[in-house]
């Protein structure tokens, strides 16, 4: 989906929710911390054009290393700077109802799970540090992240499900864990297929696009070389089409940045 190149590619998708039960309306998600010019966090929840905002990415995990984050141009949580998003998350989440969720992975990283209990550990990880859990390093501050995605584009291709299945089962009736993934078009995916069939995903909202089968469908011209596709034509063609679909629910925006310069929510 994304490089942690200053050249992102900007992208519309389809959201489908794979529960099966078809929204009364239509929801947007949106990837956010990818580029320093996209505008602050509370701001993008502000909008009220999205239901969830993904900050991304958490790209180093797995394997005995040290997880980290990168946000771009936004601050350094390694270094402590980024805690005051705390604030924005918890404004995003009380003031706007928008869920915000942690997305591992991107185009960009050094991540793989090695093993079941190596997936268990990083599932502890994001427990403490993003969820419900307790950690003194938590990179985002205190605030209780609503759940985890899965952006998930090279590395190993085993045991997301496993991390899928611990995650899940920190949801509690009074705190639930939101799980989504966002493989390839391509059919099965080539990393996230098993995560996909463990049933536990809330929304998956497939990369129709940087794929040769279907249309890409950046969110402005200057996002991508080709596959743009004007408002115009996405609501009279393609949105009548694939609302057919029961599990259709909404569309996904890569990124925040383009979408802000474009207007394309």
């Amino acid at each position: 989906m994304a490089s942690l190149s200053p050249l992102l590619v900007a992208v519309l998708c389809l959201l489908l929710a794979v529960t099966g039960r078809l929204r009364a309306e239509s929801c947007i998600a949106v990837y956010w911390g990818q580029n320093g010019y996209e505008g602050g966090l509370r701001e993008a929840c502000a909008t009220g054009n999205y239901e969830y905002v993904l900050i991304a990415f958490l790209n180093q995990f797995g394997g005995g290393q040290i997880p980290q984050m990168n946000l771009a141009g936004h601050c350094v949580p390694s270094s402590g700077t980024c805690t005051f998003l705390s604030n924005d998350i918890r404004s995003c989440q009380e003031n706007y109802n928008v869920k915000v969720m942690l997305s591992l992975g991107g185009g960009i990283g050094n991540y793989t799970l090695t093993s079941k209990d190596d997936a268990k550990e990083v599932a502890t990880y994001i427990w403490n540090n993003f969820l419900g859990g307790s950690s003194f390093n938590r990179p985002l501050g205190n605030a209780v992240l609503d759940g985890v995605d899965l952006d998930i584009e090279g590395g190993g291709t085993d045991h997301y499900d496993d991390l899928v299945r611990y995650l899940k089962a920190y949801s509690t009736a009074e705190k639930k864990v939101y799980l989504s993934a966002a493989p390839q078009c391509v059919f099965p995916d080539a990393h996230l297929q098993p995560a996909i069939d463990t049933g536990l995903l809330d929304n998956v909202w497939v990369q129709f696009y940087n794929n040769w089968v279907f249309l890409g469908l950046p969110a402005s011209p200057a996002a991508a070389g080709s596959g743009f596709i004007d408002i115009g034509n996405l609501t009279r063609i393609v949105l009548p089409f694939v609302k057919k679909s029961e599990k259709y629910g909404g569309m996904m925006l890569w990124s925040r940045y383009y979408d802000w310069i474009s207007g394309y929510s």
